[in-house]
């Protein structure tokens, strides 16, 4: 078994994909046309096969889709259905169509190991998921035990990936805390920053630390850092108080968004406007229930994901999903959407069967991640490496009158 180096690279790697192109009708070219024909003829068949004996890839989800952090998990759920959908209108994976299951786990680390055993009962064999950090930390050790190959959308803690078996789509925590300090100074959003965060909370935390540690690289001044609680988490006055006494410019908030929403109202009553920026855990603030979005204007987040993006693919999936489920998409659904097309291409790779054991297809699958190369919603030309961190350049986006607008 390899092992892990816990790294948090934001390196791109740029890579041509080289297609085969045909030759000019000599007699070596017919007959490689024949046994190329030959060759696709039987590749039919044996999808025609595949598909006549019932045969389907299982691939469970997990996350919330009840309590607080259930917008992250519904737009996971929702955006690796539609993948699913795409997937098997297009041939399924190897031949063999995908059945997908969601079981929701309240953002919940128990809640989500018995989500695990249910969907293992079901007969999964690979995993889509977790959501959030807690609950793929207890989880990625389940499918390590299992040897079943996982992938995360948004579990952005260290230690979400630190088995040989599990993998991500979005930044870890260490790098999402670096990228965003690395964007402030590059654009010259802020010399003066304060920073609240939840201490008690391994995402927020996490992202913190290695803010700070970059920052004086960027040219930032931390003037003030405050925490807060899972306990104390409703008001946050005394932060916002001592933010603004310290004279930040900017206020970074590596935190979700349902706290982030507070902040934002409690900030406007106090008359404290500073430029505020989050990571990807804000994403979902324009959907709080009774939030008044005109206190979102000009908030920025680090995100690789803008649903007002021009390219074909986004404006493919935006439809798509508006059209399925009446929303704009945010990034967590363009993570899950991303992490299926990366099962898809890992299965392929490795050329898959269903009939292959669980152990089987991840060891597999293992060795396909360094070799693929996936263009996504979140990311071209995304890879992986041993560790299981993906590598794709960085991006924010803007709350502009009341929706995400891509930033430079």
């Amino acid at each position: 078994m390899k092992k892990r180096f816990l790294s948090a690279g934001l390196a791109v790697v740029m890579a041509a994909s080289l297609t085969a192109c045909g030759g000019s009708g000599s007699a070596s070219t017919t007959t490689a046309a024949a046994g190329e024909a030959k060759a696709e003829g039987e590749s039919k068949a044996a999808e025609s096969s595949a598909a006549a004996d019932g045969a389907s890839f299982k691939i469970g989800g997990i996350g919330p889709v009840t309590g607080g952090a259930a917008v992250y998990g519904l737009a996971v759920q929702h955006g690796a259905e539609i993948a699913v959908k795409e997937i098997n209108e297009a041939g399924g994976i190897n031949g063999y169509p995908v059945e997908f299951q969601f079981q929701d786990d309240e953002h919940d680390a128990e809640k989500s190991v018995n989500a695990y055993n249910t969907l293992k009962d079901w007969g999964m064999q690979a995993l889509m998921g977790t959501v959030t950090s807690a609950p793929c930390i207890a989880v990625a050790d389940k499918t390590a035990a299992d040897n079943m190959f996982q992938i995360t959308p948004s579990g952005s803690a260290v230690e979400c990936a630190a088995n040989p078996n599990v993998y991500r789509v979005c930044y870890s925590d260490p790098a999402q805390g670096t990228a965003s300090a690395k964007y402030i100074g590059e654009h010259k959003l802020a010399s003066k920053v304060a920073v609240i965060y939840d201490s008690s909370d391994v995402y927020s935390s996490g992202i913190y630390e290695k803010f700070a540690q970059e920052a004086p690289n960027q040219g930032i001044e931390v003037v003030d850092a405050e925490a807060f609680t899972a306990d104390s988490n409703k008001d946050f006055s005394t932060q916002l108080q001592k933010a603004k006494e310290s004279g930040a410019e900017l206020v970074f908030l590596p935190i979700y968004y349902t706290e982030a929403s507070l902040i934002l109202q409690q900030a406007n009553t106090m008359g404290f406007a500073p430029q505020f920026f989050g990571c990807d855990g804000m994403d979902g603030i324009l959907q709080v229930q009774n939030f008044d979005v005109k206190l979102a204007e000009g908030l920025m987040l680090l995100t690789p994901f803008a649903a007002d993006a021009t390219d074909d693919l986004t404006v493919k999936f935006v439809k798509s999903f508006e059209d399925a489920y009446g929303e704009t998409p945010i990034q967590f659904a363009a993570d899950a959407y991303d992490a299926m097309y990366v099962i898809k291409a890992a299965m392929e790779e490795a050329n898959v069967t269903p009939d292959m054991t669980v152990g089987d297809i991840c060891d597999a699958m293992e060795g396909a991640m360094t070799k693929i190369k996936v263009d996504g919603l979140t990311g071209t030309n995304m890879t992986w490496t041993e560790d299981g961190e993906p590598e794709k350049d960085p991006k924010a986006v803007q709350v502009v009158d009341g929706a995400y607008k891509a930033m430079e």
